[in-house]
């Protein structure tokens, strides 16, 4: 009798899930060894460190975009489209709701897949906090299509002035939040105002581009060393952009938004970028331990505390692991999903190969960077050669481009992300600088 194929199923293609089903793909996919198999609800992986590029305009993601079938051709891993609606741990298996088309039509019926290790990689979503009008009046930044529509909105204003003919247009944008999307984003609209003026629609000029970030704690970003955040600040002084710390927003409205000091601030555009939080559907899914903001809980091994054959990793899980005697709770970030993809690829086909305990994982912080566009990038670097070192200007964006090469080398391999590079030297010189349309 035949020995059934032992299954892994990766639920959610974002730069963890995406990076892991690669590697798994590569080192039993292609031997044999065992069945892998990524689900996403999209049919192409982009970055979702760029996004704010996106919205500004300053990256086409066409460009940039991976198509999952492709990317599992190439490395011996299956994808299949969908949405995870449940999970039923007793027969190991989970099911995708069905997918339909625009008009509402099943295009795909609902599915059942089985499996012997699962891995829960569905990132986060913004956290609007239940803040009232916030869903109706503001756009948001978690995937791709909503970083395509702050696009859209902005072309859209600026070809609206252009043909009223109006030279002292204004437009007004506020941001919620003053974390790295929020302050990235600010920094590359200020950049989209100048390209747009440079192509003509010259009708808001840069200087008339309000740009104002509110952001509810005593400084902005407040993850990062203060005197990171201090300088990013004055940078962002430099270039007009108005920052507001210390204001929690209460209500936003149509025309603005209003502060719980009851100060109300005039808006034509607001951009929600405070806070994350899991998907709602993973809130004690089938009995397992999440927290408030819905994330998994999981043990250093990456398994869930409720069942050893759950493994969950990135922004939606919650890991808490002991340093030096104190509790450390990993950080939604990057390159925190990037060294659990890495660990988790070894721990499961450690286990897969050879029936070894799974192994647990260590967190490095490696330091952060803040990219302000094409004009500056600030950040710090940690190591135990460089210690604790503030970095900026162009060697602080050079690394800041690194991070997303690295992305690529991964998932790609040196030559490939090579010539990934030349292509985008390439096409700087036969394109604009920025999207127009």
């Amino acid at each position: 009798m035949k020995q059934k194929k032992h299954k892994i199923v990766i639920v959610g293609g974002g730069a963890g899930g995406l990076e892991l089903a690669t590697r798994l793909g590569n080192k039993l996919g292609k031997k044999g060894l065992a069945d892998i198999t990524l689900v996403d609800a999209q049919n192409t992986h982009f970055w979702k460190p760029l996004l704010h590029e996106v919205a500004a305009g300053s990256l086409n993601a066409f460009e940039d975009e991976l198509s999952y079938l492709a990317q599992a051709k190439w490395n011996h891993f299956r994808f299949i489209p969908g949405r995870m609606a449940s999970l039923n741990r007793g027969d190991k298996s989970i099911s995708l709701s069905p997918i339909v088309d625009e008009q509402n039509r099943q295009v795909v019926p609902a599915r059942t897949l089985e499996y012997d290790q699962l891995v829960i990689s569905v990132g986060s979503t913004a956290n609007d906090f239940n803040t009232a009008g916030a869903k109706e009046h503001c756009l948001f930044l978690d995937n791709r299509k909503q970083a395509e529509r702050i696009h859209t909105t902005l072309i859209n204003h600026y070809q609206h002035a252009q043909a009223c003919g109006d030279n002292v247009s204004k437009l007004r944008i506020a941001i919620i939040g003053a974390g790295a999307t929020g302050v990235e984003l600010a920094a590359e609209l200020h950049y989209a105002a100048i390209e747009l003026a440079h192509y003509g629609l010259d009708a808001i000029k840069p200087e008339n581009l309000e740009v104002t970030i509110i952001e509810g704690g005593e400084r902005i970003l407040p993850a990062l060393p203060e005197r990171i955040s201090s300088s990013v600040h004055k940078q962002l002084l430099k270039m007009g952009i108005r920052v507001m710390t210390g204001q929690l927003v209460s209500e936003i409205k149509s025309n603005g938004l209003l502060t719980r000091d009851e100060e109300f601030i005039e808006s034509d555009i607001r951009i929600w970028a405070a806070g994350i939080k899991a998907p709602e559907f993973l809130n004690q899914i089938a009995g397992l331990e999440s927290n408030r903001i819905n994330q998994l809980i999981v043990k250093p091994t990456l398994q869930t505390t409720q069942d050893d054959q759950i493994y969950a990793m990135g922004d939606c899980a919650s890991c808490t692991l002991t340093n030096n005697g104190e509790s450390v709770t990993i950080p939604p970030r990057a390159q925190a999903a990037h060294q659990q993809a890495s660990l988790l690829a070894k721990s499961l086909i450690s286990q897969v190969k050879d029936g070894n305990q799974p192994l647990e994982f260590n967190y490095k912080d490696y330091g952060s960077l803040i990219s302000l566009s094409r004009f500056s990038a600030v950040g710090n670097l940690m190591g135990a050669i460089t210690g604790d070192m503030m970095i900026e200007g162009t060697l602080a964006k050079w690394f800041y481009i690194s991070l997303y090469r690295m992305h690529q080398m991964t998932l790609f391999g040196k030559f490939r992300t090579g010539t990934l590079i030349l292509k985008d030297l390439i096409i700087r010189t036969t394109r604009p600088q920025l999207k127009l349309h």
